[in-house]
């Protein structure tokens, strides 16, 4: 249980400050000690780059036809499947940026750029920079972008700032770690840009305004009120103090590589999604007493109206 170092009276006012590691380290020791076979779960996911191929053709598929809607039900497919496959392919670029769909990195990163395409804006590569940061250096202050700012937490209070800034989480999420830690474009962020512009200019003159329109509004509700973007506030909220992780148990883990295994892919990020349930089940005595969701929804209908919950419900470290 970690040392908390926050007064209660000031829970809307602070973060979580603790001084111990990120709990991570010490439990993967501990399950490699007990559970050596862990090992053997380890590795790429064969079906993972089928998989992501194949999201990336359905999304691209679906903005060339769309345009032949009307703005009602343009809307609903919009929300019902361009936002869940957006979803899916933020969360198969999360599974690629830990390298498990080859065991070269040169070919994660091709994979990614395509995984790239239906999302319009190029970041596939600068998420995998970023992410890597959030893993090695988890609650780090100033480091760890995953957490909101001082100031988002500040301005954003109460039910209606709190409704404000999920439904429009995405933006957040998209500007938040150039301004928190700046970083230098190194090659593959470049050849990401470079690929993302040429690919929209070949492609989105074929889809028109109806198609890109499709797109960016699938990844903003991707992001934004929809049962899976639950995952982003499951994942590290604190909802019970003394706890920095949560994992989901719930049926949407089946369309998002089964992210919301997420004490047990920070334990072991070298394992893919599809093995996570398999190393839950292995080691169950470090997993079971932890608290846990069933619920997307539920976790963002806590969140927005639970008073006790905001920003600042999120442990960091000095």
């Amino acid at each position: 249980m970690e040392a908390l170092v926050k007064d209660s009276n000031k829970q809307q006012k602070d973060f979580y400050w603790v001084d111990d590691r990120e709990p991570h380290f010490q439990r993967r020791k501990d399950i490699m000690a007990d559970h050596p076979e862990v090992k053997k779960l380890f590795g790429t996911d064969p079906k993972l780059k089928y998989v992501t191929v194949l999201l990336v053709v359905a999304q691209l598929t679906i903005a060339y036809f769309i345009g032949q809607l009307s703005w009602l039900p343009f809307l609903l497919v919009t929300y019902v499947v361009g936002a869940t496959i957006g979803q899916a392919l933020f969360l198969a670029i999360h599974e690629i940026t830990h390298n498990l769909a080859f065991k070269s990195k040169k070919y994660n990163n091709v994979l990614a750029l395509i995984a790239n395409l239906p999302i319009v804006v190029p970041f596939a590569i600068s998420f995998k920079i970023y992410h890597g940061m959030h893993h090695w250096d988890q609650g780090k202050d100033g480091i760890d972008t995953d957490i909101p700012t001082e100031l988002e937490a500040n301005i954003f209070t109460g039910i209606f700032g709190k409704l404000f800034w999920f439904f429009n989480q995405i933006l957040a999420y998209a500007f938040r770690p150039v301004l928190v830690k700046p970083i230098k474009l190194e090659k593959w962020q470049i050849y990401n840009i470079i690929f993302q512009i040429a690919a929209m200019a070949i492609y989105l003159p074929f889809v028109g305004w109806s198609g890109l329109l499709f797109l960016l509004l699938s990844i903003f509700f991707a992001g934004s009120i929809h049962p899976t973007a639950g995952h982003f506030i499951s994942e590290h909220y604190v909802f019970e103090e003394g706890q920095e992780t949560y994992s989901y148990y719930g049926p949407l883990n089946k369309i998002t590589f089964n992210v919301g295994y997420h004490n047990e892919h920070h334990d072991f990020p070298g394992i893919p999604g599809s093995r996570l349930p398999a190393l839950k089940e292995t080691a169950p005595e470090y997993y079971d007493q932890l608290h846990s969701y069933t619920s997307w929804t539920g976790v963002i209908f806590k969140f927005i109206f639970n008073r006790e919950i905001s920003l600042f419900s999120r442990t960091k470290r000095k």
